[in-house]
């Protein structure tokens, strides 16, 4: 007898549509992914029958029987087969239990619960426990108490911090007390009992374990490790480094291997020593990891097209798969710039000498040649292990001023046979950009500009202008081109993918956009193009900032995975990291994978590494990326802070960037400082959050404050260490109609404000006296 599948048969008519319990049927019976195109082959569907799918499988969406998860359809509360996850109990067995460190219940619904499994003979100290952040191997399994997948620990990303980071702030007469840098202990000093200091000094970052908690008074905390000074602003990115525990100090045996490292010789590369090739970076750059080249194609067939060369360090040559280099630069994932220093993700043996494409010395590289249309199309490229010779180091702005005529000693030579080359082949690209559609949002990087003593000198917006967008286009194309080669030749590699904007962020932005009489199409497929148009609407106009920022929120963050589902904001199918691998551990795979497609050295990918271990690897780099971004911005949210301190008192214009039950979030218009206005020190009467209208609204008058709008605020307190400022506000909202309409009962008494509000907006703790009264 032949066994029955457990899988839906598949039509063989045509004709007969599937009903719902047939899809559901289908996704849950198959392991890959699963699509429009996956289900309509399955049943035979053709032409119309597919349009009438879409809408079936719409509709199912709605009614919560599937989700949609990186273009790919899944049962509601589905997970990836990696999953990075925090552990946060255990069940009446003692197996551990895990949920998603990023899960949108708005989105999604309550966040999937993970039963861990834990090998028998694990050791207690390799052991995950409760507060654990771990990377999961996880499988889906029959429901078992309302937990429907099962996990194995790959990694233990990160242990729970039973410490607390401060500063120490010395006692004259002995002991001392911590100031916390974390925004949610503003307020919650501790003090240090002489004894305790752990030989600290006054204005030392150390880390303190809590021995009592008063119910009087302030804790008692005792120092266990100090960690440098923070007295000047030159050391405030040290705070960021421990608080997210970022590796800032190499081991002895990564500097040892980078020490040993020789450079690359001409054996098994091609010699492009010739070839003009030149880098163009920020002028504060420390390492030149990309060098470009553009010359006018001479193939007939390819009138007014071009030949783009982009040359990348070849950082897979020192730092080999396995090895210490390499096993430090995993764990570091990317490098982290803070505006007083860099923590790189290789040793500067690595990343500003033997991979740094200096003028006029000999590296090694590997490059992309790309021949493009007039148009600014692809028609064809290459892969190539080179030695090259830069011909020249230039930064943005003498790039940019060789464009517009004004050259000096170093370009003045370059603008005939490089510059306007490269220049005329921008203006190709930019034509194939514009018809591709990319997301064009347009919002100002703020640049902190440091003074030799390390204090804030000032805040910069630096222009974007054609030099910086040039190399941009020619980085695309290439990191385009290295995700084909790839996928042409069948070599797993990690991606960089940027989902669509999920259902309920687009309803809200729906909503927000429609309070501004701005139509956001309810149908239809969802492209960059949709949103460009609203971008295009405002443009030039008071709100153009505002809407750029609300369609920023509502787009999904880029990460790196193993599986491809596109990358939305570039409007790309297919997309991979390829042009820094100093910087990126993601370009590095990418490198190592190509040299193994194309057969280009011995130091490629290793055969073993397959899409199980290259997803782990992804979901990892990502949580490094994150990590990063916080470390940086919280580094500047503290220097901006030190720079604000001694102007307490000053009145600032500023535009209401966040709106919350608690407050309103304001940015400064002239450092683009972030700080917070307390709700309930708005006005003389009770402010409620509208979310629809984005505003916080007065109960009697209907004034309002809405997100956008343009304020008068004046600082009343900062705090440095923990990069917060707070705000009053000085100038009158919106005027509106009277809030009678709501009900007495709701409008707190003005007059019970409490009398002190820390800087989080929260109410301070009563006294003693008053706790009795209540």
């Amino acid at each position: 007898m032949h066994k029955k599948s457990d899988k839906p048969r598949k039509s063989k008519n045509p004709a007969t549509f599937p009903a719902k319990d047939d899809i559901l049927a289908f996704i849950a019976a198959s392991p890959g992914k699963v699509g429009t195109r996956e289900i309509a082959r399955a049943f035979g569907l053709k032409n119309a029958m597919r349009a009438e799918l879409k809408r079936l499988l719409r509709e199912m969406a709605d009614e919560g029987a599937i989700a949609k998860r990186h273009n790919s359809l899944h049962h509601p509360g589905s997970l990836p087969s990696t999953v990075l996850a925090d552990i946060s109990a255990r069940d009446r067995d003692g197996d551990l239990i895990a949920v998603p460190d990023e899960w949108d219940e708005d989105e999604h619904g309550a966040a999937p619960r993970i039963r861990i499994h834990t090998p028998r003979g694990t050791k207690p100290s390799e052991a995950a426990g409760i507060g654990d952040k771990v990377l999961l191997r996880v499988e889906e399994t029959d429901d078992d108490g309302g937990i429907r997948h099962r996990g194995r620990v790959i990694k233990i990303i990160d242990r729970p911090k039973h410490r607390v980071l401060g500063v120490f702030h010395a006692n004259p007469r002995g002991g001392g007390r911590l100031e916390p840098i974390d925004k949610k202990m503003l307020g919650r000093e501790m003090t240090i009992p002489q004894g305790a200091t752990g030989d600290a000094q006054d204005g030392d970052l150390v880390a303190v374990e809590a021995q009592r908690i008063s119910r009087f008074g302030p804790p008692n905390g005792r120092v266990v490790e100090r960690l440098g000074s923070v007295k000047s602003e030159k050391a405030v990115s040290l705070i960021a480094i421990h608080a997210h525990s970022i590796p800032d100090v190499f081991r002895r045996e990564t500097l040892n291997e980078a020490e040993a490292a020789r450079p690359a010789t001409l054996k098994g590369r091609e010699d492009w020593r010739k070839l003009p090739l030149i880098t163009i970076d920020p002028p504060d750059a420390k390492d030149h990891d990309d060098a470009v080249h553009a010359e006018p194609d001479d193939d007939p067939a390819n009138k007014g097209g071009f030949v783009l060369t982009v040359a990348i360090a070849d950082v897979a040559h020192y730092v080999t798969p396995g090895s210490a280099l390499d096993r430090e630069a995993l764990v570091r994932g990317n490098s982290v710039y803070f505006p007083d220093r860099v923590v790189p993700m290789l040793p500067e043996r690595i990343s500003n000498d033997l991979c740094s494409l200096r003028p006029n010395e000999d590296r090694a590289a590997l490059a992309v040649r790309m021949i493009i249309d007039a148009g600014g199309r692809k028609r064809s490229h290459s892969f190539h292990r080179i030695m090259m010779r830069s011909a020249a180091k230039l930064s943005y702005q003498q790039a940019q001023f060789a464009f517009d005529g004004r050259t000096d000693d170093v370009t003045g030579p370059l603008v005939e046979p490089i510059l306007k080359p490269l220049h005329a082949a921008y203006e190709a690209l930019k034509v194939a950009r514009e018809e591709r559609q990319p997301l064009d949002l347009d919002i100002p990087e703020r640049k902190i500009l440091l003074k030799k003593d390390g204090t804030v000198d000032r805040v910069v917006v630096p222009e974007r202008q054609d030099a910086n967008k040039l190399i941009e286009e020619f980085m695309i194309l290439a990191n385009v081109a290295a995700a084909e080669t790839l996928e042409k030749a069948r070599v797993p590699l990690v991606y960089r993918v940027h989902d669509e904007p999920g259902p309920e962020k687009i309803t809200a932005l729906r909503e927000f956009l429609g309070s501004l009489q701005i139509p956001l199409a309810k149908s239809g497929a969802l492209r960059p193009a949709a949103f460009n148009h609203i971008l295009d609407k405002v443009r030039g106009g008071e709100r153009e900032l505002l809407v750029n920022e609300v369609v920023l929120r509502s787009q999904a963050q880029a990460e790196y995975a193993a599986e491809n589902y596109g990358h939305f904001g570039l409007n790309l199918r297919r997309y991979a990291h390829f042009t820094s691998p100093i910087r990126r551990y993601a370009d590095l795979i990418v490198h190592r994978g190509l040299i193994r497609a194309l057969k280009l050295g011995t130091d490629g990918l290793p055969e073993n590494f397959g899409v199980p271990e290259l997803a782990e690897i992804g979901a990892e780099i990502s949580a490094t990326e994150r990590r990063a971004m916080l470390a940086e911005r919280e580094t500047k949210d503290r220097l901006i802070a030190h720079f604000l301190a001694d102007r307490i008192g000053a009145s600032f214009e500023a535009r209401v960037s966040g709106v919350h039950r608690a407050g309103l979030f304001v940015k400064l218009s002239e450092t683009g400082a972030d700080g917070f206005v307390p709700a309930r020190t708005i006005g003389d009467e009770f402010f409620r959050h509208d979310e629809a209208s984005h505003a916080m609204v007065g109960s009697r008058s209907g004034e309002s404050y809405r997100l956008g709008d343009t304020v008068t605020v004046k600082l009343v307190e900062a705090a440095p260490i923990a990069g917060a400022l707070r705000f009053e506000l000085l100038s009158a909202g919106r005027k509106g109609s009277s809030g009678a309409a709501f009900k007495k009962s709701h409008v707190p008494n003005p007059q019970r404000r409490p009398r002190g509000i820390s800087i989080s907006g929260k109410r301070k703790k009563p006294g003693k006296k008053q706790r009795k009264a209540r």
